[in-house]
């Protein structure tokens, strides 16, 4: 059982010090907030190995302008945009382009900072809203999720995959962190990846080692497949949620030791990416009114039940600890489980992942019944 250590995640100075304190051999730095926050910079400097981009080259994700603006430096494909800082000139750029409108909060915004829609007014709102925005152009087609794991030079790809960003069925609803993700993807084309690390990821590393902001980390793309090839729709400083349960599902290779291969430099001597067979499909249960403010401390039940070849992953879950409780483990956030079911397709796959996820029992939680459903009916 790990031991949790109280320590505020983007105060550099107090995870390094930890890190010194526990002998860490390695410190992996997950979500966005301590990367943007310099965590990473601290804890090198400490002379511990660190997974994760330093401060500024993790901008290309804490500034949706900032990685724009590399982007556009690096001749990466991308969607045409404007950065607003006034009513005005968000007004403006929602006419540039028509709908359906695209405005992104220019900061961190958990995964909720992005909207896309046909009403001019609440693509107004939105911008309003916001300190700083960025309006671009509407990018039609599939999107795919790649990973690159990077040490400063080299980059070396993960398995693609789809996630499912809409809150409700056919992809109706508000944005979410994601609903659920499968992979691999039987439908997209071939050569896909060699296409996306020498078009979008391996020259934006180059731009980013050239602006003296060598990348260390992942490297997640989102990319829309149009009809003129991939295009970015963003990009992430860490491994994004719900793909990475997925992807890692499926990865034969030993993690660790890719990681910190990262995070030493060494990433060209290691030995190529093994991968099992089969697919994975993951679906996420989330707590009443999320993506709104969700509902805490409901008891979820149902989680020792075995359905073969699926597992459940915790997310936003605590135990409760009422004196009486009896080691009740209940809901603490908005995306509360993620449900993994393998197979040797996608079909057994989201057989089983669904199966897993009818046993569980969580009040007032709701779950998106289509997930990789278009890829096994295709």
């Amino acid at each position: 059982m790990a031991t949790l250590h109280q320590v505020t995640p983007t105060d550099g100075a107090a995870v390094s010090e930890l890190a010194v304190t526990l002998g860490a051999d390695l410190v992996v730095i997950g979500p966005e907030a301590p990367l943007v926050a310099g965590v990473a910079d601290a804890v090198r400097a400490a002379g511990i190995p660190c997974f994760g981009p330093s401060r500024e080259p993790a901008g290309i994700e804490g500034s949706k302008s900032f990685a724009k603006d590399v982007m556009t430096a690096a001749g990466v494909p991308t969607a045409r945009a404007f950065t607003c800082t006034t009513a005005e000139e968000a007004a403006a750029a929602l006419d540039e382009f028509g709908p359906p409108y695209v405005v992104k909060d220019d900061g961190l915004a958990a995964g909720k900072g992005v909207v896309v829609t046909g009403d001019r007014d609440e693509a107004l709102a939105h911008a309003e809203a916001c300190e700083r925005v960025v309006i671009e152009e509407y990018l039609d087609g599939p999107e795919v999720s790649l990973f690159a794991l990077c040490d400063g030079e080299t980059a070396v790809p993960l398995q693609p995959a789809q996630d499912f960003k809409r809150a409700w069925d056919g992809d109706a609803g508000p944005n979410t962190g994601g609903m659920g993700a499968y992979t691999p993807l039987p439908w997209a084309p071939e050569g896909l990846t060699e296409q996306v690390m020498t078009e979008i990821v391996l020259p934006t590393v180059a731009e980013l080692a050239a602006r003296g902001m060598p990348y260390t980390g992942v490297l997640y793309a989102g990319l829309a497949l149009t009809a003129k090839g991939p295009r970015v729709i963003e990009f992430n400083a860490r491994f994004g949620d719900p793909e990475t349960q997925v992807v890692l599902d499926r990865l034969e290779t030993p993690l660790a030791g890719l990681l910190l291969a990262c995070a030493t430099g060494t990433l060209a001597a290691h030995e190529p990416l093994r991968w099992r067979d089969g697919a994975a499909v993951t679906v996420v249960v989330a707590a009443e009114n999320y993506p709104g403010e969700p509902v805490k401390g409901d008891v979820i039940e149902g989680l020792d039940a075995e359905v073969p070849g699926a597992y459940v992953l915790h997310a936003g879950t605590a135990f409760d600890p009422a004196p009486d409780a009896g080691g009740r483990i209940v809901s603490n956030g908005g995306r509360v489980l993620s449900v993994i079911g393998t197979g040797r397709d996608l079909a057994e796959a989201r057989t089983r992942a669904y199966e897993a996820v009818g046993h569980i029992r969580l009040r007032g939680s709701h779950h998106r019944s289509d997930i990789a459903l278009r890829a096994v009916e295709s």
